[in-house]
């Protein structure tokens, strides 16, 4: 195959980056087919990109010039899209979450494991940040000794009103999730959520800032900071601290001091486009080199059902105070 052609179901904030990206800074690809639930703004993505809007997403993912497909749609349409590109038997690009429950999730990893091969990625698109794949390198390598510790930061200056303490988990938790299973390569087996004094800047009932604690199956403790409504910028920590060292990325430039104004000898990121904006194009380009073989390179089915799976709990954990278990089935 010299080009694939791919269909971007969804074309909001996230599937139209994707849509100019794939259009202008991939190799091999080529935009084909635009849907989303808004007709005029798929015509106007697809006017940008050189492709052709439709109006049902089952079409573009059936579309005779579409081999793989971009969904970036709301959650609660990714069940029933990614079960329609497997159906098809063409490799898919879903934006998380995999679904939005736990058992359609499985479903999906049971269904593409009786296909044979993996035509399902996740986008998780920290695995493909230059300092997350320098990290986790150093500890593959053994740099930093056993790693004990995973300590992570995840703020954004604002969000809408509806990003409700549980939304947090699932919207903005999950990638610390996945970066927690990426790091240390086992799973997360409990959950549990501190809440504190909220800013002013919260609506009534949302904790914001959270503390979230992920036991893993070895015993190793990994802690998540999340706050969206600082104020102030789009920052993103790891450290991981092991027996012979520790290791921070997410620096800005080395910032100690940080104010209002989001300024203090340098300047911080103002969003995430900026933050990851290179590992999105190296999340799609090395998708596309794959799917033009038939199949993936990245976080698949199964992780997009372990971050589903501990998110589940960690909203649990929200709404009863209490550690929570999480609840997966076995592998297939």
């Amino acid at each position: 195959m010299t080009e694939l052609r791919i269909a971007v179901l969804g074309v909001g904030m996230m599937g139209a980056f994707h849509a100019a990206a794939l259009s202008s800074r991939i190799r091999g690809a080529r935009v084909t087919v635009v849907n989303d639930f808004f007709p005029e703004k798929a015509a106007e993505v697809a006017a940008s990109v050189g492709a052709r809007a439709v109006a049902d997403p089952f079409e573009a993912i059936r579309a005779e010039d579409v081999d793989a497909v971009l969904i970036a749609t709301p959650g609660r349409a990714h069940d029933e899209q990614v079960n329609a590109c497997l159906d098809r038997g063409i490799p898919v690009l879903c934006e998380k979450p995999l679904t939005t429950d736990i058992a359609s999730s499985y479903a999906i990893v049971q269904k593409e494991a009786r296909l044979g091969r993996p035509l399902i990625q996740v986008g998780f698109m920290r695995r493909f940040d230059a300092e997350y794949v320098a990290l986790k390198k150093l500890i593959t390598d053994g740099a930093l000794g056993n790693p004990l510790v995973v300590h992570c930061t995840h703020r954004n200056p604002t969000v809408p009103d509806f990003f409700n303490s549980e939304f947090m988990i699932r919207d903005s938790v999950v990638h610390e999730v996945d970066v927690a299973r990426f790091l240390l390569d086992e799973e997360i087996t409990s959950v549990q959520v501190l809440k504190g004094v909220a800013t002013k800047a919260a609506p009534a009932g949302t904790s914001d800032p959270m503390i979230v604690v992920f036991e893993t199956e070895s015993g190793r403790i990994v802690t998540d900071e999340i706050y969206v409504r600082t104020g102030v910028a789009y920052e993103v920590r790891t450290e991981v601290v092991g027996e012979s060292g520790s290791a921070t990325i997410g620096l800005d430039q080395n910032l100690v001091v940080k104010t209002t104004d989001g300024r203090w000898g340098g300047s911080l990121t103002p969003g995430f486009v900026q933050r990851f904006g290179a590992a999105y194009d190296v999340e799609l380009q090395r998708w596309v080199d794959a799917a033009r073989r038939g199949t993936v390179d990245g976080p698949g089915a199964w992780d997009g059902y372990a971050a589903v799976a501990v998110c589940e709990a960690g909203v649990e954990a929200v709404r009863t105070g209490q550690k929570v278990r999480v609840a997966m089935e076995a592998r297939p």
